[in-house]
C-alpha cells in the first residue's frame, strides 16, 4: 500500500516535462467547490501555490478562489485560537488554586490545539516552499496525467478511487481503494483496468511498517509491536511515473468526482526486507503513451508494461 507520497504538484512542470495540457476547467471546478463549501477537498499546499503567479485570466480566477478559501480558513482558525487561549487561561487559573485532573487535561488539550492552529495559520501565510507541501495522503488531491483525444492531459483527482456507478458509501466500505492490487485488476478493478489509466509523478513514498519486521526479528514474549513510518527513496534519485487507474463518478445532486488509485505489486527485495509487503509500480518513460491508451482487448500488453517497469533500488529511512 502506498500510504503517502511526495508528488509533482506544480502543473507547469508537468506541462513542460510531458508536453501535457492542463484541464483548467477541472482545476477551476475543484477550487470553486472548495471555496464555495460544496466540497471538503484536501488540496496539497504546493498544488494551490502553483497558481500564485497566474498568467491567464482563468489562472487569476483560480488564484482568487484560493485566496477566498484561505481567508475563510484564517478567520475560522483565528476564532478557534481565541477559544483555546481562553480555555488555557481558565485551566491555568484553576490549577493555581487547585490541581484537578479535568483542569490539567484541559490545559494539555488547549496547549496542543493552540500549537496545531498556529502551525496551520503559518502554513496559509507562508510563501517559502517546504517538501511537505507536496505530500499527499489518501483522500488528498493530486495532478494525474491521462489521455484525452490523443493528447496527454493533467486533471486534479482524489487519491482514493470511487468507481463510477458505486454508491457514496463505497469510500467508507472500501477505505483501501487508494491502491489497486495487481492481482485484483481483472476482478475488483475490472471496470477501469484496460479502460482508464493514469500516471502520478512521485519522487518518494512512505509506508507504515512493523518495527519488529523492519528490524528483522520476532517479538519478545509479552512485547507489543510498534508502527513506524518509513520513507523510500529511489536510487538513483528521480521522478517515478506511477501506474494508476482512475474513474469519473457522478450522481444526481452530487458534484462529479475524479479519483484514482495507484497500482501496487509484490515488493522488491529491499522493500520486503524493510518490512513492507506491497510496492507501487513505476513505468518506463517510453511506455507512457501505451499505458495511457489501453486496449481492453489486449490486457496482456498492459501487464507487459507493468512487468517492464522502472526498477530503482529503494533506500529507506525513518520518516521525519
Amino acid at each position: 500500500m502506498c500510504y503517502s507520497a511526495q508528488i509533482l504538484a506544480d502543473y507547469r512542470k508537468f506541462v513542460r516535462t510531458f508536453g501535457a495540457l492542463m484541464d483548467i476547467h477541472e482545476f477551476a471546478r475543484l477550487f470553486f467547490e472548495r471555496a464555495d463549501g460544496t466540497s471538503k477537498a484536501k488540496v496539497p499546499k504546493a498544488m494551490a501555490d502553483a497558481f500564485a503567479q497566474p498568467q491567464t485570466e482563468a489562472e487569476r480566477e483560480i488564484k482568487a478562489l484560493i485566496e477566498k478559501f484561505n481567508a475563510e480558513q484564517t478567520s475560522k482558525l483565528a476564532q478557534d485560537l481565541f477559544k483555546q487561549r481562553k480555555r488555557l487561561a481558565d485551566a491555568e487559573r484553576t490549577l493555581q488554586t487547585k490541581v484537578t485532573k479535568a483542569a490539567a487535561e484541559s490545559q494539555r488539550i488547549a496547549t496542543d490545539k493552540i500549537a496545531w492552529t498556529l502551525g496551520k495559520l503559518e502554513d496559509i501565510q507562508r510563501t517559502e516552499p517546504k517538501a511537505r507541501d507536496s505530500r499527499i495522503f489518501p483522500g488528498h488531491y493530486a495532478p494525474v496525467m491521462m489521455m484525452e483525444g490523443g493528447q496527454r492531459v493533467i486533471k486534479p483527482m482524489r487519491y482514493q478511487c470511487r468507481i463510477a456507478g458505486k454508491p457514496h458509501s463505497y469510500d467508507i466500505k472500501y477505505p483501501g481503494t487508494y491502491n489497486a492490487r495487481r492481482d485484483n485488476l481483472e476482478a475488483f478493478w475490472k471496470p477501469l483496468f484496460g479502460h482508464s489509466h493514469g500516471i502520478l509523478v512521485v519522487s518518494t513514498f512512505y509506508e507504515n511498517v512493523s518495527r519488529a519486521k523492519m528490524e528483522g526479528r520476532e517479538l519478545a514474549p509479552g512485547e507489543k509491536d510498534e508502527n513506524v513510518v518509513l520513507q523510500f527513496n529511489p536510487n538513483p534519485a528521480h521522478d517515478m511515473l506511477v501506474a494508476c487507474l482512475w474513474s469519473c463518478w457522478s450522481a444526481p445532486g452530487e458534484p462529479d468526482l475524479l479519483s484514482f488509485a495507484a497500482i501496487t505489486d509484490e515488493p522488491p527485495a529491499e522493500v520486503a526486507a524493510a518490512g513492507h509487503d506491497r510496492c507501487i509500480i513505476p513505468i518506463k518513460p517510453e511506455n507512457v503513451d501505451a499505458w495511457l491508451s489501453p486496449d481492453a482487448a489486449d490486457l496482456a500488453a498492459m501487464y507487459a508494461i507493468l512487468d517492464d517497469r522502472d526498477r530503482p533500488f529503494y533506500e529507506h529511512r525513518l520518516a521525519a
